[in-house]
């Protein structure tokens, strides 16, 4: 499975200069970047194929204080990463779906709206900040 990576400069030191003023401060950074994994989650369901929609409703927003993630399949749905990427499943692997590397619906959808993503993300940032009486410039 790929990674696609978007790199803030200087979270790390952002997250400890907000820990620095208030310790449940970095708790409100988590949430803001639950908010652009919303996105691409919303953004993504449509795509999934469906014949209950357990493998759409299993994208859940999974942020650390540094990290957008998002979190699918899981017992409801184990069969997503499947779905996205492809590859032998069953017994004896009896069903087959051309494997691609990155994937169907996450990734794709991630890459095509990643200008979104960012802004997103960096409007959150300045939110949390905002909120916590720094000024941002």
């Amino acid at each position: 499975m790929s990674r696609i990576t978007v790199d803030v400069q200087g979270l790390r030191e952002f997250q400890r200069g907000l820990r620095e003023i208030d310790k449940n401060l970095p708790k409100t950074l988590r949430l803001a970047l639950n908010e652009a994994a919303n996105l691409l989650i919303d953004q993504t369901r449509p795509l999934i194929p469906r014949r209950s929609g357990a493998a759409a409703a299993s994208l859940k927003p999974r942020s650390t204080q540094r990290t957008v993630r998002i979190a699918v399949g899981g017992k409801r749905a184990p069969y997503y990463p499947w779905l996205d990427f492809g590859g032998t499943t069953g017994r004896g692997g009896g069903a087959r779906r051309p494997f691609y590397k990155e994937g169907r619906y996450l990734y794709p959808t991630l890459r095509k709206n990643r200008d979104e993503f960012t802004k997103i993300m960096e409007k959150a940032i300045v939110a949390v900040a905002k909120d916590a009486g720094i000024e941002v410039d």
